[in-house]
């Protein structure tokens, strides 16, 4: 990683190609100072519902929103960004639903073991029919089996992620945990790619590619962006044995090298996917989660086409500039918005083009003071100083930023101080 200070800027420079990482360092920005900007708007919550988010999406209607929570119900919100929202119980009884997607007049969610969809055909204002889309992948009872998702590719497609076990398992192990899987129309499941650890964050890019964030720990050195495609394999080895089953896209991995850092072990396995960002941990978040990208074509300030990753853990929201280069995605990461009420697992766009930030800290941990939520932000109209893009160079970067800079300042290299480090691909 290299981390760079550069004025009051917070940014991670960072590409799989290249034998160092990139991140840049400073200290963090206060809450206050980022509200002059992007103002944290609390959507109250009535006494006795318990909204911990585990899903998000945007109704059909004016001021309408659904959110999922962890311990299976689904909330209709009406006049959501009023003053006193309406909150309808729309499904209940649902096993842990961690994403929502309205696709054809269909709410759709992803279980711990199945993708469903759900509809209201009488009117009342509640769920009446949930159909079964596919359930072609097995649960054991292991508490940290989630299934993230369901999101839709150019093709119509469903995708989802599935996290690896944690812990005993009394009941066996069950094949095709830490992969993501694409959904077709006719119901069947098709493993795409392994080798993930904890992906809580799953989303199509506006030109259809598929993103994934992933959680740190063993095999994952730290919070990750990695762009996903057919027969990837990840480098978490939980789940490699499914790759020999039948319709998987993943060739077999083989034996994966254990402390070697990654560029080192993609020249033993081919086929390793390294991430397009690395998220330095704690500098940025300990828990990637859900994301965003800005497609409010500046409605939302100066950071159109660039993508927003909620931290479940720093109840906070990162910004990423993406570049393509011979094909391979990189990029660099900047601090966005601290400060949250709770931690930051679910993002959405909504009416006017605030940013819909869902909540949830229990078990999980979080630094924000409340256990769940729903926020909002919006942009005030003021014009933020942050560093906009950073791309790389033959012999360095290119920064450019939101507002014109001093040019001498930006020419006296006292204004950097610049570190670098790494990650290596180890089982602790």
């Amino acid at each position: 990683m290299i981390t760079l200070l550069l004025m009051t800027h917070m940014m991670t420079l960072s590409g799989p190609l290249a034998t160092v990482e990139g991140a840049v360092d400073s200290t963090i920005p206060k809450a206050a100072r980022e509200a002059d900007y992007y103002q944290a708007v609390n959507i109250p919550v009535p006494s006795g519902i318990v909204l911990e988010v585990g899903g998000l999406a945007v109704g059909p209607g004016p001021g309408e929103v659904y959110a999922s929570t962890r311990r299976g119900d689904i909330w209709k919100i009406e006049d959501a960004y009023g003053q006193s929202p309406r909150f309808t119980l729309f499904s209940d009884g649902l096993q842990e639903p961690l994403g929502l997607l309205w696709k054809d007049d269909w709410l759709h969610c992803v279980q711990r073991g199945e993708l469903s969809r759900l509809r209201d055909e009488d009117g009342d204002g509640r769920a009446d029919v949930l159909e079964t889309l596919c359930d072609d992948w097995t649960i054991s009872g292991n508490y940290h089996e989630y299934a993230f998702g369901p999101r839709i590719d150019k093709d119509g497609n469903f995708w989802l992620t599935l996290n690896r076990p944690f812990g005993d398992e009394p009941f066996g192990k069950m094949d095709w945990r830490g992969w993501a899987m694409r959904i077709g129309d006719d119901g069947k499941m098709v493993p795409m790619a392994g080798g993930l650890r904890s992906p809580a964050g799953l989303e199509i890019a506006p030109w259809g590619d598929v993103f994934y964030t992933d959680n740190q720990g063993e095999w994952c050195g730290t919070n990750k962006l990695c762009h996903i495609e057919e027969g990837d394999y990840f480098g978490h080895t939980w789940g490699v044995e499914s790759a020999k089953l039948p319709g998987s896209r993943m060739e077999y991995p083989g034996k994966t090298p254990d402390g070697l850092t990654y560029v080192e072990a993609k020249k033993k396995i081919p086929d390793l996917k390294l991430p397009a960002i690395w998220f330095p941990y704690n500098k940025m978040g300990k828990s990637a989660a859900g994301m965003l990208w800005d497609t409010t074509g500046g409605d939302f300030g100066p950071f159109q086409d660039q993508l927003f990753v909620a931290d479940q853990h720093h109840a906070s929201v990162m910004r990423v500039d993406l570049e393509q280069v011979d094909g391979v995605w990189q990029g660099a990461a900047m601090r966005f918005r601290e400060g949250l009420s709770c931690g930051a697992l679910r993002l959405a766009w909504g009416d006017e083009n605030v940013m819909l930030v869902g909540q949830t800290s229990r078990g999980w941990g979080s630094v924000g003071k409340k256990s769940e939520g729903l926020e909002y932000l919006r942009w005030t109209g003021e014009m933020p100083c942050e560093v906009l893009t950073c791309r790389s160079t033959r012999d360095g970067y290119k920064i450019t930023f939101t507002l014109p800079m001093d040019r001498s300042t930006l020419e006296d290299v006292s204004s950097y101080r610049i570190e670098n480090y790494t990650y290596k691909l180890h089982s602790p």
